[in-house]
């Protein structure tokens, strides 16, 4: 890796990383809100509504923007205004408030992933992208892990409000950083660009429409989104509901339940680099050839879930970490290096939007989902669920697997 592609992907690992400074921090104030203010469960719910919907919609509109006034400003901007949401959030005691600050937080964390995104792909060809963006989307669950941590340690010490300005003086400065620092693609610095990383995947006719309109309207990008639905509902289902799944249904404490629940996380960082790896390495032109028989094993670790869950802690930290191995790698190459290779240099940021755009529309139906199902019929109903939603999104690849190159 040269210093100038070092240094791009430095600075947006970092800057995506923090975007979760000011994301996660509503998550571990939520119980102090209520207490302080009777804020309720129904207006704490509202809140989470109104950033997932903002979230998604908001993926589709900075992915656009992103294509339309370079990658480095929409970051910037949106971890500016982010920060500001944040301390907005913070200095306030209103629920109506919250919702609205938190809303349009929402929007502005969806700058992030399509326009970092445009960022890789500008820098790494399309033979090391597997890899690449393996390693470089370990971002959002460092970044994760990391916020969570810091929003808790600021809560028990310096109260709820100091969880909202310290991780919004943060991203500012991370943002002010990016715009100064960033360079977007090589040809900025005097570089040629990577081999693989242009417009090679743009029509003639693609070139004469916007980047937005010309993605739209490609039904591969609607198969790609249609299966990222899936994996982003089923990775925030398990994301939100592990913990409270092991304590309710398999009796685990709620502290040995949150340690357990880890399992998942770590099982997905090597998934997201082991996968990588092999599609560069044997899949290089068709990166979706190895998507499709390992979302079909991910169809097979929810079964064994099942069947292995009620054994004992270490049935359940195996089958954890099989579900998030083979869930992230999946996951990093759809939203990631998929897209990287069907918008080119050209319109990554539109792709990343509209792929990330359907799989966050997935994740607001995941509490609705998760909580009917699991009430209803019960956990292990759930779970079949999920092993159909894993067979149907790859079923959903199986013809962009068959290309030669995609």
């Amino acid at each position: 890796m040269r210093p100038p592609q070092a240094r791009a992907f430095a600075l947006t690992w970092v800057s995506y990383a923090s975007y979760y400074a000011t994301r996660k921090n509503l998550s571990v104030v939520k119980s102090r809100l209520d207490d302080e203010f009777h804020v309720g469960v129904g207006w704490l719910g509202a809140i989470d509504t109104a950033y997932l919907v903002a979230y998604a919609a908001g993926q589709f509109l900075n992915g656009a923007m992103g294509d339309r006034f370079g990658a480095r400003r929409m970051i910037a901007l949106g971890m500016l205004l982010s920060a500001a949401m944040s301390a907005i959030f913070g200095a306030s005691s209103l629920p109506w408030v919250f919702l609205i600050a938190f809303g349009a937080n929402g929007i502005f964390q969806a700058t992030g992933w399509p326009n970092t995104v445009k960022t890789m792909g500008n820098w790494f060809g399309r033979g090391v992208r597997g890899r690449v963006m393996g390693i470089w989307s370990t971002n959002y669950q460092a970044g994760g892990l990391v916020a969570t941590a810091a929003a808790a340690y600021l809560l028990t010490h310096f109260g709820w409000r100091a969880a909202f300005f310290v991780p919004a003086a943060w991203t500012a400065g991370i943002g002010i950083l990016v715009l100064l620092l960033l360079v977007e693609k090589p040809q900025d610095a005097g570089l040629p660009a990577p081999e693989g990383s242009g417009d090679s995947a743009a029509s003639t006719t693609d070139r004469a429409r916007s980047p937005f309109g010309a993605m739209i309207r490609r039904p591969s990008l609607w198969t790609l989104g249609g299966a990222y639905f899936g994996l982003k509902l089923i990775r925030y289902s398990l994301l939100f509901w592990l913990p409270f799944f092991l304590t309710r249904q398999l009796g685990y404490e709620p502290g040995t339940a949150g340690y357990l629940a880890t399992a998942f996380e770590a099982g997905g960082i090597a998934g997201a680099l082991a996968v990588g790896w092999a599609a560069d390495r044997w899949f290089a032109a068709n990166p979706l050839r190895i998507v499709v028989p390992v979302l079909l094993g991910l169809a097979g670790a929810f079964l064994a879930l099942r069947v292995l869950a009620p054994v004992g802690p270490a049935a359940v930290v195996a089958s954890l970490a099989a579900i998030g191995f083979l869930l992230f790698g999946p996951d990093t190459l759809i939203s990631g290096a998929a897209a990287q290779n069907l918008g080119g240099g050209r319109a990554t940021a539109s792709a990343a939007g509209i792929i990330n755009g359907f799989g966050s529309a997935g994740a607001a139906c995941q509490g609705f989902l998760t909580a009917t199902v699991s009430q209803a019929w019960g956990w292990d109903a759930l779970f079949l669920v999920f092993v159909a939603v894993s067979v149907l999104s790859a079923s959903a690849l199986v013809s962009l697997a068959w290309k030669r190159e995609f």
